[in-house]
């Protein structure tokens, strides 16, 4: 319990010290400030524009965050925060009702270990908040199915399922785990009582009925206003937020196209070091399948359902198959006190811990003693000044010393410790040094700050193909001219706007996206962000009566 204890405070670790960066951060604070400006929570937006990509629902709780504590800093990042500790905590619990206490502390101390779950407790993305929604459901249905009847948690868990549907469209996940149940009952059928009684029908119409309250918290008040609302951008928004983003993303993705086999190498990298442990555990599995364990059958059977339905979609992303992870975790911690005994376990969770904390020193005593120019070419493409990077470099140094020594203390009869141990040490340090360390470059903040100087107080901004970032870090109200309208479109508009105002008007804009329009001698270099170069053009540099013709949006030449 103490090293559970360490755990939730080394993801506390650093909270309020830094700003939303890409690439996802800096749009949903966006929707999330615009909510608490307008008081428009329905329909979020990313600038003058609607974002219609994702459901606004993570985006309430950012604004909700904000309106308690009245700081972004924190409120942008708390919501993932609450979300993995309550995802800690029913990873615990599921396993202690479904076997006792230890193997629910194994569990819950696996979930730590594994690298993808830290990373997205630091990063105020959806999916921390999605996994939690899942698993709460996950929680919910397996407690009734495997420990019930437990109608209420059996309701919670599909009304938790509906919200997570309209937090990120994927939420309905944990519904299939009604299939391996099923096929667990179809296979032991003559033995068993425990059969889906028509009976219960209508306790699962109920449950049918939670399913759609929760995604109805969202759906039905928008869908009202969009029928009430003469203006077609809010049909246009409905149609591509219900059927564009759901349905045809995972058909027909248009972005993000992987080959079948992609989850294989997150498995492989992101859920390090669980994933070393599969050779052990795979033929365990295979053994409790095989006597038919229903607890076996619904944690595996749903996640082999959830790894086919993302691997079957062109589109494919390392965070898709993530809500499985907790449930794997569950399903691999009654095997875990007898595998840590094992030398071979031992060995390679070792070897593992080594190489990370031995690979973290030398790339810092690389960077830092001038062996290797790699720690410099990332700097001078994200515009890192050399004491910032020096100072990651010592944070990276650290991390590396801290995480050798308790390696060295725990040695192979403590890995187990040492795992919990390092990991601790590693989100801690990334909360309180690394992130901090790079957050002027990488929020872009350091680069706003410089527009602000350079155009002075009283000037005017204006922004073409810009970035969410870049609208979030100004200092001062910026005109922005769509963001997914195409360049040609946004400098239609952004042109007259110069002349209206020449004098004190600027536009700030991506370097390959400069206008034909804009006399290029007058515009002004004002530096890179997360690789982009960027200009200001001032309002006397625009060629009246041109008109831009179309860009291409790869290189930025006109055709």
């Amino acid at each position: 319990m103490l090293l559970l204890a360490l755990a939730a405070l080394s993801l506390c670790a650093g909270l309020g010290l830094r700003d939303p960066s890409p690439p996802d951060e800096p749009r949903f604070v966006l929707a999330a400030r615009d909510m608490v400006e307008s008081g428009q929570w329905l329909f979020p937006h990313r600038g003058s524009q609607f974002y219609a990509e994702k459901p606004p629902v993570f985006m309430w709780m950012q604004a909700a965050a904000y309106e308690a504590i009245g700081n972004w800093r924190i409120a942008f990042l708390l919501p993932s925060l609450l979300a993995a500790l309550l995802t800690l905590w029913l990873t615990y619990d599921l396993a202690a009702r479904l076997w006792n206490r230890r193997v629910g502390q194994y569990a819950a101390l696996a979930l730590f270990v594994c690298l993808q779950f830290g990373l997205q407790a630091k990063r105020g993305q959806i999916d921390m908040v999605l996994v939690a929604m899942t698993t709460l459901s996950l929680y919910g249905l397996l407690r009734h199915l495997l420990r019930g009847p437990h109608w209420p948690l059996a309701w919670l868990g599909l009304f938790a399922a509906g919200l997570g549907t309209v937090t990120k469209g994927v939420g309905f996940l944990p519904v299939l785990v009604l299939l391996p149940w099923a096929a667990w009952w179809w296979r032991n059928r003559a033995t068993t009582s425990d059969a889906p009684h028509a009976r219960n029908a209508g306790r699962w119409l109920l449950g049918a009925l939670c399913f759609v309250a929760g995604a109805g918290v969202w759906v039905a008040p928008m869908l009202w206003a969009v029928h009430n609302s003469p203006d077609p951008a809010f049909q246009a928004y409905a149609s591509e937020i219900l059927f564009k983003q759901t349905g045809k993303r995972y058909a027909g993705a248009w972005h993000h196209v992987q080959p079948f086999w992609y989850y294989a190498q997150v498995i492989a990298t992101l859920w390090l070091p669980g994933a070393l442990l599969l050779p052990w555990l795979a033929p365990a599995w295979w053994r409790r399948l095989r006597r038919g364990d229903r607890r076996f059958w619904l944690l595996l059977g749903w996640s082999a359902l959830v790894l086919l339905f993302f691997s079957a979609s062109p589109g494919k992303r390392e965070v898709y198959i993530f809500p499985m992870l907790p449930a794997l975790c569950v399903a691999a911690a009654p095997l875990l006190p007898g595998l840590m005994r094992r030398v071979g376990v031992q060995r390679t969770l070792l070897v593992y811990l080594l190489a990370l904390s031995l690979a973290m020193c030398a790339m810092a005593l690389s960077g830092l003693l001038g062996f290797s120019e790699w720690a410099h070419r990332l700097a001078a493409q994200r515009d890192i000044d050399e004491a910032t990077l020096r100072t990651f470099l010592a944070w990276m140094l650290a991390f590396g010393l801290a995480s050798t020594a308790v390696i060295l203390w725990a040695r192979l009869r403590r890995v187990g410790v040492a795992a919990v141990l390092v990991t601790a040490l590693l989100w801690t340090v990334y909360g309180l040094g690394l992130a901090p360390t790079l957050d002027a470059d990488s929020s872009a903040r350091k680069l706003m700050q410089r527009v602000g100087q350079r155009i002075g107080p009283q000037a005017q901004l204006g922004m073409v193909a810009w970035r969410e970032q870049n609208l979030l870090q100004s200092d001062r109200h910026t005109v922005d001219f769509g963001f997914k309208n195409p360049w040609q479109e946004q400098w239609n508009q952004a042109g007259p706007w110069l002349l209206e105002d020449p004098q004190r008007r600027w536009i700030f804009v991506l370097d390959k996206a400069l206008s034909p329009c804009v006399d290029s001698s007058r515009a002004v270099e004002i530096g890179q962000s997360n690789r982009n170069r960027w200009l200001l053009v001032p309002g006397g540099a625009w060629k009246k009566d041109c008109r831009t013709p179309a860009f291409n949006a790869e290189d930025g030449e006109s055709p």
